[in-house]
């Protein structure tokens, strides 16, 4: 028998990266009995190594705790632990839809950044009653009446009740756990209507299929029911239902309320879209709940492996990773440098440095990573329009009639001292700013910014310069015109497309330039002239010289006439000419590398 709505509270946990989300996780499952002492350890929720390691969370988890309150009475809390990192967002916003309210927790130390007002405006785009969480009490450093203030004024939230906390050593949970259960609401939901939940998540297990994650709204779902999904229409019959606490628990129903999973032996977790609605086949659902924004990719770039008999390999890793990240997504490439490849799209960096990593670890692959680029929409004089994912495709100059790029709408909260410079680096990447407001000695910055000047070293330049104070958050700002043009790089007159990259025109002779310095230093001397140009359609903008080893050819001659000298000169010559013409520069792998990891200078 599923539990009664009013004992039902779902919840998430929503801060800034290292604010201790997952600690808190921690504590709220060892406080309720979730899991025994010994099966206790640091990040219960967070699964794969790298989560461990670097302390983020890249999946959202779901728990179900069993929790006794003062009064007496037992309720069902569901929790969602979500990731800090703006490369997950649609984590977020998918755990956010299928719970009534939401912890916001604050570092007490650090105060409000970027993220935290992004997620809070998330929050209460999906009406969410908000806890305000102060954590790390316990630190000297902390400053909870400051950090109070400061959330009034930048967040707007009242934390008049706002609770003091510190997860690491267990002080205040106890509160926080009251807390829900006072001022969160309970889920509604009819028992008696046509099933509809919502699909919060899947991921593929290799003994069950597909797991698939949901949050039932009206009606119920049992094992052996027949279901339908309402967006792609497939039909699958339950086998098995069940929730997490932490462990996979099986159950007989899910009611209205509740958060829980289900299989029904599904083999690829591309048939099961995010965001859909799960409805009985017999009993439908008139109309489908409100999903949530898809993810896009917004980053590329192109991954070979340094080994061309691992290609397979590569593939079957990209197929098992796809499993398990929807997001993610991949189509085979061939570059004639690189040979055999796939063109991949990432939600940002991190989520690219992450998918990487792991090809790295868990199948021990050697890579290529090409320079990261992003997705253009061009629309050209025959009236047809593209979207543009590779340089090597672009079409001619004189066929294009405009370029769009994409822009994003960038938070950036930085102490005051650190502001020039950050301006001025958000000015050299061609931002226009929005607004400057300050909260305290803390400025906010919003910024438009093309996408393509983030992607490179963005990040690392703002970390550096403000010492890693600043926090930088951004959405998607939709497509805007711009004066792009691609540079190809020609080396002995041959165009090199792996190396050839789109960027805007007052920066395009600077790139340029760096890239052919770079390749003279990296490529071996011939014993021919090379030249090494960079060209916008068929103007060049920048030249290197590669000079040709020379072999003195006179050095047998002794005595004798100078035309005898001259002759062997001459012939010299020829044989260079003719070398030139016919001779092919083998581009070494490792100068490859070189340039494209150095690209983005």
């Amino acid at each position: 028998m599923s539990t009664d709505l009013s004992h039902i509270r779902n919840f998430s946990i929503i801060a800034h990266i290292d604010h201790g989300k997952s600690t808190l996780a921690d504590r709220l499952i060892q406080m309720t009995g979730g899991l025994e002492e010994r099966e206790m350890k640091e990040q219960v929720l967070d699964s794969m190594d790298i989560e461990r390691e670097r302390g983020i969370t890249i999946k959202a988890q779901t728990v179900r705790l069993d929790y006794k309150a003062k009064n007496g009475e037992v309720y069902q809390l569901n929790l969602m632990d979500t990731p800090g990192h703006v490369d997950f967002a649609y984590e977020v916003s998918r755990s956010l839809a299928a719970c009534e309210g939401s912890l916001l927790v604050v570092d007490a130390t650090q105060g409000v950044e970027a993220q935290t007002l992004a997620n809070v405006y998330l929050a209460l785009d999906n009406d969410h009653e908000i806890i305000t969480v102060l954590n790390k009490i316990d630190l000297p450093a902390s400053e909870p009446d400051r950090i109070k203030a400061q959330i009034e004024d930048v967040v707007g939230l009242d934390t008049s009740d706002a609770l003091a906390i510190s997860a690491k050593t267990g002080e205040g949970v106890a509160d926080v756990l009251e807390a829900l259960i006072e001022r969160l609401p309970s889920p509604t939901g009819d028992r008696e209507a046509p099933l509809k939940a919502l699909l919060v998540d899947s991921w593929y297990d290799p003994y069950l299929g597909v797991m698939i994650l949901v949050r039932v709204k009206d009606g119920v779902l049992k094992k052996g029911m027949k279901v339908r999904m309402m967006a792609s229409g497939t039909l699958h019959q339950v086998e098995q239902v069940g929730y997490f606490n932490p462990k996979a628990t099986r159950t007989d129903e899910l009611g209205p309320g509740e958060v829980g999973y289900i299989t029904a032996s599904i083999k690829t977790v591309a048939d099961t879209d995010v965001g859909d609605t799960i409805t009985e086949d017999k009993r439908q659902a008139d109309k489908p709940l409100a999903g949530f924004k898809p993810s896009v990719p917004v980053v590329f770039c192109s991954l070979f492996p340094a080994d061309a008999n691992d290609f397979e390999d590569l593939r079957d890793s990209l197929a098992k990773l796809r499993l398990n990240d929807a997001s993610f997504e991949y189509e085979p490439e061939n570059s004639m440098a690189l040979g055999l490849g796939f063109r991949c799209g990432f939600l940002g960096l991190l989520h690219l440095e992450i998918i990487q990593e792991r090809l790295e670890r868990e199948f021990d692959l050697d890579l290529i990573t090409t320079a990261p680029s992003v997705a253009y929409h061009i629309e050209l004089n025959n009236g047809t329009s593209m979207d543009l994912h590779n340089p090597a495709d672009m079409p001619e100059p004189t066929q294009i009639a405009m370029i769009q790029e994409p822009w994003i709408k960038a938070t950036i909260m930085v102490p005051d001292e650190y502001l020039g410079s950050i301006l001025q680096l958000c000015t050299e990447r061609r931002g226009e700013q929005i607004e400057l407001t300050y909260a305290g000695s803390r400025a906010m910055a919003i910024y438009r910014l093309p996408l393509n000047e983030v992607v490179f070293d963005f990040y690392d330049r703002l970390k550096s310069i403000s010492r890693g104070y600043a926090s930088f958050d951004y959405e998607m700002d939709g497509m805007t015109e711009g004066d792009l043009v691609k540079v190809s790089i020609l080396v002995n007159a041959e165009q090199v497309d792996a190396l050839g990259f789109v960027c805007h025109r007052s920066q395009a002779d600077t790139r340029g330039r760096g890239v052919c310095a770079r390749l003279k230093d990296l490529i071996p001397r011939q014993l021919f002239k090379i030249p090494i140009q960079a060209a916008i359609g068929g103007k060049f903008i920048a030249r290197e010289t590669l000079s040709g080893m020379r072999k003195d050819v006179t050095a047998k001659c002794y005595g004798g006439d100078i035309t005898r000298k001259k002759k062997l000169l001459e012939k010299q010559k020829k044989g260079k000419k003719k070398m030139r013409q016919f001779g092919k520069v083998e581009i070494p792998q490792s100068a490859f590398i070189a340039a494209l990891r150095m690209t983005d200078d």
